[in-house]
């Protein structure tokens, strides 16, 4: 009878090993991911507290990556193309400014004097001035200089409804399908979050969201502390084995 009791006892000390070694590593991975998060975190700040910059020529655009601009803050100046705004819908729960729900960002062409394009999120509008004519005082005429963070162009998931590039109405920010429906040319690969509000109000700027979740610490706490609690369970369960049996 030892020589069974001994091979189960194998066997569980093995699963045992490899259960710990398991959640030990999920729980290193975890403290990595927090590493990583909190020097995301820095960085974001190091970016949208410095001072606005011009950002990188056109020649310079097919280069660039999501990690080298977004969230730089960049200034610009051009002319904006009013009758090709698009609007792309979203829903603003936490706004810095007096408007926030349901409603849209409005992205417009800003036509540089060196021929190149850079679509400009102005920020939001909710539903009640979705047509331009309710905001006209925003619609600027002539040169404008913009300050705000770069932004990377936006992905589509499976979940994503359907634009209509016909009545300019989009649900991403997406800017290879905005400069093919507005037929834009030399169109930067990044839009710019603008800092301030628009003349009038609206739309309504800044509101860039810098939201980073980070609930790496946590997580790493509780694979560790689930490898512990197997470890006690293994301990209960090899003294029970090893406990006197009453005659």
């Amino acid at each position: 009878m030892a020589a069974p009791r001994q091979r189960s006892l194998l066997v569980l000390t093995l699963f045992m090993l490899a259960m710990c070694a398991f959640l030990i590593g999920l729980g290193v991975w975890q403290l990595e991911r927090l590493q990583w998060k909190e020097g995301l975190i820095r960085e974001v700040s190091e970016r949208t507290t410095a001072p606005p910059v011009a950002p990188p020529p056109e020649s310079q655009w097919p280069a660039l990556t999501r990690n080298d601009l977004e969230y730089r803050h960049w200034q610009v100046t051009g002319t904006f193309d009013h009758a090709k705004e698009i609007r792309a819908y979203t829903n603003l729960p936490d706004a810095k400014g007096p408007l926030k729900g349901v409603g849209y960002w409005v992205l417009t062409p800003l036509m540089r004097d060196d021929g190149s394009t850079i679509l400009i999120n102005r920020g939001f509008v909710p539903e009640s001035a979705k047509d331009p004519a309710t905001r006209a005082a925003g619609q600027v005429a002539g040169p404008v200089t913009i300050t705000g963070l770069a932004r990377w162009t936006e992905d589509r998931n499976m979940f994503t409804p359907a634009d209509n590039p016909a009545t300019g109405d989009w649900f991403t920010r997406d800017i290879t399908g905005i400069a093919k429906a507005e037929k834009l040319m030399h169109v930067a690969p990044f839009f710019i979050d603008a800092d301030e509000s628009a003349p009038g109000g609206l739309p309504q700027g800044g509101e860039t969201i810098l939201s980073f979740p980070n609930s790496h610490l946590q997580y790493a706490l509780t694979w560790f502390g689930l490898a512990i609690g197997l470890v006690g369970v293994y301990i209960a369960l090899i003294w029970r084995q090893r406990r006197p049996k009453d005659v």
